[in-house]
């Protein structure tokens, strides 16, 4: 293609549509039901795909349902996350039961991530979505013995904010619950040891700003330790600075921002 062919491709292309760019914070504060819910996190499974973070049809991400506190939203089991849409996720509560009538083959859902899911969504009432992932860098990470290190500014944003629990085996028994809950703490993010990421956020948009991070914290991680130069890592006050950086009053709008951007990738 020559220059003139690529200066006609780029006049003829179709105009943005007048309002896309025209409001970056739209839908901050927006009053939140389960319809909103259901459309914006079956944004989040396909922006989890886009970014590649799947992996076939195992991992998981959940949604509280507002105005209730024992039942939450989560991928119809099988479903791709690229083909998610508001209509395929599965309502359950606590007890991993569907609240709605119809096709219980329609209904199911995954053993595992209904035993994670539950116990954040059961004891963290802060938290309305929580993501769990199986990438090969959070892997990777997750069974490295220090963990995450103070290596990126991208892994700051979790300084001294990050949990740890051990493997266990599948998250199949019930009991680990209480265990995997009691090593969560007040962290809204987390590496189960040998097995992947957990992230989570007060709103939908702060999950994704989370999980998108620890990912590139962890890739980040794997590609410097895997150089075999010697790494620099910057003073614990800075990297306590940082973090309470990230932590700042205009943290909400900076998640609404990178969402309304992403979606645009869709």
């Amino acid at each position: 293609m020559n220059l003139d062919d690529v200066i006609a491709t780029v006049t003829t292309a179709p105009p943005v549509e007048p309002d896309a760019f025209s409001d970056p914070l739209a839908g901050l504060n927006e009053p939140q039901t389960e319809a909103t819910v259901r459309r914006d996190l079956s944004l989040l499974y396909r922006l989890i795909a886009h970014f590649r973070m799947t992996d076939l049809i195992d991992t998981h991400i959940s949604a509280r349902v507002p105005g209730s506190e024992d039942h939450f939203l989560i991928n119809r089991y099988g479903v791709l996350f690229h083909e998610m849409r508001p209509e395929t996720l599965v309502k359950i509560d606590t007890e991993g039961r569907a609240v709605e009538n119809g096709d219980s083959a329609l209904q199911r859902v995954n053993a595992a991530g209904f035993t994670i899911h539950s116990a954040v969504h059961m004891a963290r009432h802060d938290l309305a979505c929580v993501i769990h992932t199986h990438t090969a860098d959070g892997i990777a990470v997750s069974a490295q013995r220090k963990g995450l290190l103070p290596l990126s500014q991208h892994s700051l944003r979790f300084y001294n904010r990050l949990a740890y629990h051990e493997y266990e085996g599948i998250a199949l028994e019930l009991e680990e619950r209480e265990r995997l809950v009691a090593d969560l703490g007040n962290h809204k993010a987390m590496i189960l040891r040998n097995h992947g990421l957990l992230a989570a956020g007060n709103t939908i948009q702060e999950a994704f700003v989370n999980i998108y991070y620890l990912e590139r914290a962890c890739q980040a991680q794997i590609k410097a330790t895997s150089g075999g130069a010697e790494l620099v890592y910057p003073s614990p006050e800075v990297c306590e600075k940082t973090a309470r950086q990230f932590e700042r009053p205009t943290a909400p709008e900076y998640c609404q921002r990178v969402w309304n951007a992403a979606i645009r990738l869709l």
